[in-house]
């Protein structure tokens, strides 16, 4: 591959003078890089934004230039700003405490506190009357960092230690800690760059992962308690760049499963958790396209897959003596319309079913092999199972909500089959009747039916109302219709908010996301069009009331669509957006670029690269009539660089042809999921909000 760079001193001049005028649009310099790829030269003027060190002085210049442009920009809304904020810090309890779940002889829960940013978590002994015991108390560890993200912490078998990991700059790099919970202090164990924890049932062996420098999980080691972690054996490498390693110890807590998972593929290993220094044993050679996961149960292994051509999974058991994929039966068959996980307890299986978009709870009593299955009177929720720790209970906890009814926890009784409420999400100054959620079918271009989902407050509603219309659609994932106190705020305004399903999702099975991926992504990019078109055909708002949103890979859905018909939308935001998946694509020293070949195709290959090209938002950006725009980065962030939406944003400053607003903001001191703290991401969502709003003409 050849490359040519060129500096242009004007330009540089002109960034300069951008950087030192905030009511200017920074201009980005340009410094042509040209990069020969299946005879075909792409040129990248903004190449030079890439800087993996994160320490280049002009890039960080650069994109402080754009957060003072957005500052500036957006300086007339700060009184809006500050009225959002009120209103959805208002909606919230600032004293929360969580349902408490026995494990052992123990109570665990956890809480908020007013004026708090981050989550304490306690427990009592015995009884949920006892003496409060703080564990691990987050607001003290985020004392000298602007960021914190807890990723997983684990309680010893014994109850007596705390392995805890966090990240403190939003780059997904987390360091392990392990914590007497007697004393209260940590002990002097301390492991860097550290993914799934799981103790050994002796309380004093940890089996963890660890990252490779392209952020992939890609070995397991086992520790030692009191040993310095240089001495710890590498008990597992996976080699094949497309998986990814895990760690994790069975519901019964009698095995320790080690799994490599790729996109499409799995394998998984296991052995005794009374024994950790026993060799892994393989269950199922890794088959390309097989996917299975294993729980046990006696002196069985429940597994759940999609061998044999089932999409939608179905569940076998086999012995645990003989794990082989030959030696499994069937036990719950495969169903072309309904989708399939499950949970096993002692004396049931809790089966997590999707069909026709919606999840679904149902009962397999193993013994009797009855079934039951869970009605809700609401037709459009969200179902998710609660923490469920206790693999011998009667009882499990799970979450209701919807996009009008806040979350519920529910505890549902196997044998008397009795519903408890155990906890009402309690928002203020907020009455449910006022507002309505329905779902429509929209008939894409090919036929497919796509449902929205969608909410507003009755008595604004008209054919004039503005419509933020959101969606996802990617690796097999699904948009839940899920309740949103801050969410309310917009409601209140009169904005309908509605989430398109489109294909690439998992919301109506495996096939919805097959038919999303690959060489069928661009049903994505049209479905969402063929929604926002009936939108405004049905009344429901029109082209220049409609707000299109999406992050991470439902950015590159937004990147897309408003290169296809910038016309449709009067609004767009892009949150940490795929953007640049081209150039990401063909490096595979970038995180998770390898493992994603199986969703969006390798570019070494022609075709793909073709396909890929063709719609990909930065090689697209042109000369065209952008909508106003607000694109939303974090410098740290590991999944979606920061240099993605930047080029982005410098590529259409450069090259549009209106007058609509353009912002870039990078959250400096965050990563994929933006700002840690509840308050400081209430203060990201007001200034969202307000950026739409103002546009629309709501100032109050």
């Amino acid at each position: 591959m050849s490359k040519l760079r060129l500096l242009s001193l004007s330009a540089v001049l002109l960034v300069i003078f951008s950087c030192n005028n905030s009511s200017i649009p920074p201009t980005a310099k340009i410094i042509p890089e040209t990069t020969k790829i299946h005879n075909i030269e792409l040129t990248d003027n903004y190449a030079w934004l890439k800087d993996k060190s994160r320490e280049d002085k002009d890039v960080l210049e650069y994109l402080n230039a754009e957060n003072d442009f957005t500052e500036q920009k957006l300086k007339h809304t700060q009184k809006l700003q500050r009225n959002l904020f009120s209103e959805m810090k208002s909606r919230i309890s600032q004293n929360d405490i969580s349902v408490p779940i026995k494990f052992n002889n123990y109570y665990y829960y956890s809480k908020n506190i007013a004026g708090k940013e981050y989550t304490v978590y306690c427990r009592k002994k015995d009884s949920p009357d006892a003496e409060e015991e703080i564990y691990l108390d987050v607001n003290l560890l985020a004392e000298s960092h602007s960021y914190i993200e807890l990723l997983d912490f684990e309680i010893s078998p014994d109850q007596n230690l705390l392995a805890y990991s966090i990240d403190t700059t939003g780059a997904e790099i987390y360091t392990l800690y392990i914590k007497n919970l007697s004393t209260g202090k940590n002990l002097t164990d301390i492991i860097s760059n550290v993914g799934d924890v799981t103790w050994a049932n002796d309380n004093k062996t940890i089996f963890y992962s660890t990252q490779n420098e392209s952020n992939r999980s890609d070995k397991i080691y086992r520790h030692a308690l009191g040993t310095h972690s240089s001495n710890d054996e590498m008990i597992y490498e996976e080699i094949d760049e497309s998986f990814y390693v895990w760690i994790t110890k069975t519901l019964s807590k009698k095995y320790i499963i080690l799994g490599a998972d790729s996109n499409i593929t799995s394998e998984m290993r296991f052995i005794e958790a009374d024994r950790p220094f026993d060799d892994f044993k393989l269950i199922q050679k890794r088959n390309t396209g097989m996917e299975y996961y294993v729980q046990d149960h006696d002196d069985e292994f429940f597994i759940t897959t999609n061998t044999d051509n089932c999409k939608n999974f179905k569940i076998m058991r086999t012995e645990i003596s003989k794990p082989g994929k030959k030696f499994w039966r069937e036990y719950i068959s495969h169903n072309d319309s309904i989708a399939i996980k499950g949970t096993v307890f002692n004396d049931f299986i809790l089966l997590k079913q999707r069909h026709n978009g919606l999840r679904h709870f149902k009962i397999k009593y193993i013994q009797s092999d009855e079934d039951y299955h869970l009605d809700f009177p609401e037709s459009i929720y969200s179902l998710l199972e609660y923490y469920n720790p206790d693999y011998y209970t009667n009882k499990f906890v799970f979450t209701y909500e919807s996009m009008i009814n806040p979350e519920t926890v529910l505890e549902f009784d196997i044998n008397t089959k009795q519903l408890t409420t155990l906890k009402e999400i309690e928002v203020f100054n907020y009455d449910k009747n006022e507002y309505l959620t329905k779902r429509i079918e929209v008939t894409a271009n090919d036929g497919i039916k796509i449902p929205i989902t969608m909410v507003y407050r009755k008595d604004t509603f008209s054919s004039d109302n503005p419509l933020w219309l959101n969606a996802y659609g990617a690796y097999g994932m699904s948009e839940n219709p899920y309740f949103s106190s801050s969410r309310l705020s917009l409601l209140d305004r009169g904005v309908v908010f509605a989430i398109a399903h489109v294909r690439g999702g998992g919301e109506m099975g495996k096939e919805w996301h097959n038919s999303g991926k690959m060489f069928n992504k661009k049903n994505t990019f049209t479905d969402f069009i063929d929604c926002a078109e009936h939108l405004i055909e049905s009344g429901y708002t029109t082209s220049e009331k409609l707000i299109a949103e999406g992050g991470s890979a439902g950015g590159l859905l937004i990147g897309t669509v408003i290169n296809m018909r910038p016309e449709l939308f009067r609004i767009a935001i892009a949150d940490v957006p795929f953007v640049d998946i081209l150039n990401t694509m063909c490096d595979p020293t970038l995180s998770a670029t390898v493992t994603e070949y199986d969703e969006w195709g390798n570019p070494k290959i022609k075709e793909y690269f073709d396909y890929i090209y063709s719609y990909c938002p930065y090689q697209n950006a042109g000369a065209k009539d952008y909508p106003n725009l607000l694109v939303l980065a974090g410098f740290y962030d590991p999944r979606v660089n920061y240099w993605e939406p930047a080029k982005w944003v410098a590529k259409m400053r450069a090259n549009k042809t209106n007058d609509n607003i353009l912002l870039l903001h990078t959250n400096m001191n965050a990563g994929h999921q933006g700002a840690s703290g509840r308050f400081d991401y209430l203060h990201e969502t007001a200034r969202k909000n307000a950026f739409v709003l103002d546009i629309l003409g709501i100032s109050k």
